[in-house]
């Protein structure tokens, strides 16, 4: 077991980002036996949950004609319009079922405004408006904080990238994560991570 300050965050492991979900990431499943394992790792260990309305604005079904993974222009900038995924409430939004969800002791869900989207388990996409997870780091001593999950180029990348910036200590477990890789998505994020001071380990 690691020392009190370390923390786990284990992003977005829902059925809609594993193989046969509404927005797979390829070999999304593969990572979970490993995430099952560090979660004994860790004293502080959290999970992320995507948990949109079905009237969300990041859904392309939202804006007619528009194309899935094409972009549009929203208030907080530019914004992938995704497949719908992780609608509240769906079997999709749950937790792939080999993810060992009892040990957690925080669930974060993000999303769940319906004008903007969230990639970072720290802010909207407006990067300004809070989830609550870092008062919640904080309030548990945690300062060295340990990111996997789904999808490396989105979700982890930008969790990673915010949680470095507000100041704490970040690793990224490559290894125990998956990309979408969308038109070059995954070179740009893992440089992105270096760039704000993120570790990245297999």
């Amino acid at each position: 077991m690691r020392d009190a300050t370390h923390a786990l965050i284990v992003i977005d492991v829902q059925n809609d980002f594993c193989p046969g979900g509404a927005l797979a990431v390829a070999g999304g499943d593969e990572i979970i036996p490993r995430l099952n394992a560090l979660m004994a790792e860790f004293p502080v260990k959290v999970l992320t949950q995507d948990w949109h309305p079905a009237d969300h604005a990041s859904f392309a079904a939202n804006h007619p004609g528009a194309a899935p993974f094409s972009l549009t222009a929203m208030p907080y900038g530019p914004q992938v319009l995704w497949p719908t995924h992780c609608v509240q409430g769906t079997a999709g939004a749950a937790f792939h079922p080999a993810l060992a969800t009892d040990p957690a002791d925080l669930v974060i869900r993000k999303g769940f405004r319906a004008a903007i989207d969230s990639y970072s388990a720290y802010f909207e996409n407006d990067h300004t408006t809070p989830t609550g997870l870092d008062g919640y780091l904080r309030s548990r001593g945690a300062t060295h904080l340990t990111l996997a999950g789904l999808a490396t180029d989105f979700c982890v990348a930008y969790s990673a990238i915010d949680a470095a910036r507000l100041g704490f200590a970040v690793t990224v477990l490559e290894g125990a994560c998956r990309a979408i890789d969308l038109d070059g998505s995954l070179a740009k994020a893992r440089a992105d991570m270096r760039a704000a001071g993120v570790r990245l380990e297999a």
